[in-house]
């Protein structure tokens, strides 16, 4: 089956990211407890590469098809889940990165390294961490793994908070504050 990636974020509207979130087919890991469990022998380094025992993963269609089986738990594992099996996975910063931001009145979208879309809100916040010289700044997914944002998308959101009076943003209803 083609994969045809989304469009630019620029040029959607919050609707239309709506749409393309909500038609995304994703495998429904809340219903499966699998019964095994093991290692995945799969890393993710910390710029968003994906490693197979010691290899990287170069197709994009698997990496995505691997980011739509990701989980983590409450102490912050990572996991494989399929029906019959779930698999820890190594992750050495965050699970994915956030390569660009939209705002589209009271809502910020993100286009994720693999192409995902994320609106944040309360279901999916910014987190600032690491410190006010050097902030990290991080955007909660889907079933619990977190996409980091690069340098680029940073300064963008940084545009953004700087518009108010402040250096937070809101999206969701919800104000997010970009200071550790």
């Amino acid at each position: 089956m083609p994969y045809d990636p989304p469009p630019e974020l620029a040029s959607l509207s919050l609707a239309e990211i709506a749409e393309l979130v909500e038609a995304r087919k994703l495998p429904p890991l809340e219903k499966w407890s699998p019964p095994e469990q093991g290692d995945s022998q799969m890393r993710i380094a910390a710029d968003g590469r994906w490693f197979h025992q010691g290899g990287e993963i170069r197709r994009p269609a698997m990496v995505r098809a691997f980011a739509s089986l990701l989980t983590r738990d409450s102490d912050g594992q990572h996991w494989l889940i399929t029906p019959h099996e779930k698999l820890a996975i190594e992750v050495e910063d965050a699970a994915f990165i956030a390569t660009d931001v939209r705002q589209d009145g009271d809502a910020l979208s993100f286009r994720l390294n693999t192409d995902d879309l994320v609106i944040a809100g309360p279901d999916h916040p910014i987190i600032a961490r690491g410190t006010v010289d050097e902030p990290a700044i991080y955007l909660g997914t889907r079933h619990g793994p977190e996409a980091r944002l690069n340098r680029s998308t940073w300064g963008q959101l940084a545009e953004i908070a700087l518009d108010g009076d402040r250096l937070e943003v809101r999206s969701g209803g919800v104000s997010f504050t970009l200071l550790p």
